[in-house]
């Protein structure tokens, strides 16, 4: 039976023939592979992925939520190959990225805007006419 290792980069070899963009599994499983072998661990639990993914204090909710889906990826291939491993649950994490509050500018402060992009410089002098024209003046 082929190590986690091993199956890792098999994994991320298939993911990537398929057509995905694995950069941020090829930074992140390996941690997730080392973390399970300082707990001892040769297989995947749902309990380790859990305790991996929400490991630090500074973590989002959806960064952790990112990093178990990462794993639970991870995990369906090994599955495959060796049946004690755990799929963790879709949902143990859910959280979404928070989105930004929306500003609306105030008239007076979309003039303020205008009358600073008027001041920018630039050799030829484009680059102030460009910035206002972009704000539909």
């Amino acid at each position: 039976m082929k190590t986690l290792t091993h199956a890792l980069a098999d994994y991320l070899a298939l993911r990537r023939a398929l057509g995905f963009q694995m950069d941020e599994a090829q930074r992140l499983l390996p941690r997730f592979l080392a973390f399970l072998e300082q707990h001892g661990c040769a297989q995947i639990t749902s309990e380790l992925a859990l305790q991996w993914a929400t490991q630090s204090p500074t973590t989002s909710p959806a960064e952790g939520a990112r990093r178990l889906t990462l794993v639970r990826g991870f995990a369906r291939f090994r599955a495959a190959m060796d049946p004690r491993t755990q799929v963790p649950a879709i949902g143990l994490l859910s959280a979404r990225a928070q989105r930004a509050v929306l500003y609306l500018y105030t008239e007076t402060e979309v003039v303020r805007l205008l009358e600073a992009a008027a001041q920018l410089t630039s050799p030829t002098g484009l680059r102030a006419r460009a910035a206002v024209t972009a704000w539909g003046c």
